[in-house]
């Protein structure tokens, strides 16, 4: 349910449309002018509203009833949100439109009526709230850099032998604006991880105070307990030169990098289909291709606040710790015995 108390009080004492309401708030930009409108045309509540008041008692007198507590229409099919909810959380790529197909299709079949798919999902959302306790990670401003790899894979023709080499798309963001850097690689070792990891602040155009990381061995080599967990000697090393923390996240829990997990999702169900239509022959030829595409997904403008992510990474940039004036070069370490003459 919406804070309406706090919808109410930014709008009326402090003048902020509901566009700016939402984007503090984290709620749909519809949401809060729908409820502002309703708010408007109740008779029997209005602004300064009355000592004690709760959402619950604003809800009841603006529509007549508590949203998500009873009035649903009986003759309309409702979903099972139970299944639902476990498709999505362990079916790889699953997306609420899919389900609403399948639902609505079922429905149309058996002759009952459904809810559209806006309603669905503000359905969906309600039976989340309802039956499911997370807690929230508010972004701040060039705190963090989120790194993972990306499920899906590509294909590269080696032109010389005619082998199939397969490309692993390294992907980093930044929680607060959400701008997206990736870059493809043939190989995943320790050398490749640290150019990446470099080539990503570069990009990004300074260094954040923390850096979250999913427990691969390039970077992690034991996190049983996430409080001391033993980092790579040689991420450590680039952490330290760049003047940034490693902060892995917890052992199979996803939220804890949650913004890196959603900009994976959104490569994979976005134009990493074009990519994998093509045809390449050189690592040089697919990151062209996809930092392309990455560019027009940072520029395009967000579906539920204003502007994108090249404007608020605009904003970010200035609050992000210089970068080193050199990269960090990954050395190589080798355990070896003195001989006995003296020689190694």
């Amino acid at each position: 349910m919406l804070d309406y108390k706090n919808i109410i009080i930014k709008h009326y004492a402090l003048s902020l449309s509901g566009s700016e309401i939402a984007r503090q708030l984290g709620a749909s930009k519809s949401g809060v002018n729908d409820f502002l409108r309703a708010f408007d045309k109740c008779e029997s509540l209005s602004y300064p509203l009355p000592p004690g008041i709760t959402n619950y008692g604003i809800a009841e007198l603006v529509y007549g009833s508590v949203p998500g507590s009873g009035g649903r229409n009986e003759n309309i099919e409702y979903p099972d949100y139970e299944a639902d909810a476990k498709l999505m959380a362990t079916r790889k790529n699953m997306t609420l439109v899919f389900l609403w197909n399948r639902h609505s299709k079922k429905c149309a079949e058996e002759g009952k009526r459904f809810y559209q798919y806006r309603q669905y999902c503000e359905l969906y959302n309600k039976w989340c709230e309802e039956n499911y306790e997370t807690s929230h990670f508010d972004a701040v401003i060039a705190q963090k850099m989120e790194v993972d790899f990306a499920g899906q894979t590509f294909a590269m023709t080696d032109p010389l032998t005619g082998e199939i080499l397969p490309i692993v798309v390294f992907v980093a963001i930044l929680p607060y604006s959400q701008y997206i850097y990736a870059e493809g690689m043939l190989s995943t070792k320790e050398p490749q991880w640290i150019e990446v990891n470099n080539h990503a602040l570069d990009y990004f155009g300074g260094v954040p105070a923390l850096v979250v990381c999913d427990n691969c061995k390039q970077a992690v080599i034991v996190n049983q307990d996430w409080i001391e967990p033993e980092l790579n000697k040689d991420y450590a090393d680039w952490a330290d030169h760049y003047g940034t923390a490693i902060l892995p996240a917890k052992v199979r829990k996803p939220k804890f990098k949650s913004s890196v997990e959603n900009a994976v999702g959104i490569l994979e169900k976005g134009f990493f289909h074009k990519l994998e239509e093509r045809q390449y022959f050189s690592l040089e030829q697919f990151n062209k291709d996809l930092w392309d595409e990455l560019e027009a997904l940072n520029k395009a403008p967000f579906k539920k606040k204003e502007h994108n992510r090249y404007y608020y990474w605009e904003e970010e940039k200035l609050e992000l710790m210089p970068l080193s004036s050199m990269h960090y070069e990954y050395m190589e370490r080798k355990t070896v015995k003195v001989s006995s003459d003296f020689h190694i």
